[in-house]
């Protein structure tokens, strides 16, 4: 057993020193999963909470699979204005109805994040009618993973890294750099999930939201730009065996201070909302009963497919497409 532990931390470990992390990072991906945890009623607490190191871990799955899997990219994100001006009205919100007027190529060209949830939601909730332990922690975790990357504005936008605006670098500083300087001090006090009646409707609302709050996150940085002090804008930190140039300190709280918060709402907001996502799925799926306690099957199938993640991701690394960095 202690072999199979340290096999299966050494993929992970490798995991996240060779690849670059996008959406939430990997600090905030897997702040996400945790905290989401806590707001699971009894008995799902129970059973989540023995298995927490599982979905807190496998937070940046989806993440590393850019890496190797040319169908993965355009499920984190969804660029909803290059479908007009009203893109909320012009865009079927059901993915049969999507492909029939748009057609799937124009689709994942775009992004499909909204379509991949309620996917990831299937598959969790047959999971759940299977009592399959393994398959409702993996999807558990994953579906927490686009959840959270729906929750973040420039994911809803072609102008993602600001490269459009003379503003290259800000999808990092927005969701990695702000939440892993000051997340620590956010308030985790979220509530009790919700079973949702209407997941479909529910993350487009989601989207709505973060899609109204990119013109925020790309002019407040650009203000701010044109009046912080040049050479304070940026710093040094050493990261691993390597310094990297970072947003200073004083410019991220400054941004931060002009967010109002932001940053910490769009997290809060991820965070009850995969766990309601989990609860429903639990409710649909006719709220079985989980054993807590022996998970070697888990930990063997967890081990089979992170050496599978880990060969496919040293095979190529070509296939990043759309938002890439």
């Amino acid at each position: 057993m202690k072999k199979l532990v340290f096999t299966v931390s050494l993929v992970v470990i490798i995991f996240a020193f060779s690849v670059e992390l996008t959406g939430w990072g990997f600090w905030g991906h897997q702040r996400i999963n945790q905290k989401a945890v806590y707001c699971l009623p009894q008995p799902l607490l129970q059973f989540y909470k023995a298995n927490i190191d599982f979905i807190t871990k496998h937070a940046v799955d989806p993440d590393m699979r850019r890496y190797a899997d040319p169908e993965e990219a355009p499920r984190h994100y969804i660029d909803l204005d290059r479908y007009g001006d009203h893109p909320f009205d012009s865009l079927p919100h059901n993915w049969k109805d999507a492909i029939a007027k748009i057609g799937e190529d124009t689709l994942k060209a775009h992004g499909i994040v909204p379509y991949h949830i309620q996917i990831m939601l299937y598959r969790l909730t047959n999971a759940f009618k299977e009592k399959n332990e393994y398959k409702i922690l993996k999807y558990s975790a994953e579906i927490g993973h686009y959840i959270g990357d729906a929750h973040v504005p420039l994911h809803c936008t072609r102008n993602y890294n600001g490269q459009l605006t003379g503003q290259h670098g800000i999808h990092g500083f927005w969701e990695s750099r702000i939440p892993e300087l000051m997340g620590d001090n956010y308030n985790y006090l979220i509530g009790r999930s919700l079973y949702i009646d209407n997941p479909n409707a529910f993350i487009w609302q989601t989207l709505s939201e973060s899609y109204a709050a990119k013109d925020s996150v790309l002019f407040l940085e650009a203000l701010l730009n044109k009046q912080f002090d040049a050479d304070k804008k940026y710093s040094y930190e050493i990261k691993g065996r390597q310094v990297i140039k970072v947003y200073s300190k004083e410019y991220s709280q400054a941004y931060n201070h002009l967010l109002n918060g932001m940053v910490e709402r769009r997290m809060r907001k991820a965070i009850i909302m995969t766990a309601s996502f989990w609860y429903t799925a639990w409710v649909n799926a006719g709220m079985p009963m989980l054993k807590v306690g022996n998970n070697d099957g888990v930990l063997q199938a967890e081990i089979a497919d992170s050496i599978n993640l880990s060969q496919s991701s040293k095979v190529s690394t070509i296939f990043l497409k759309g938002h890439d960095d």
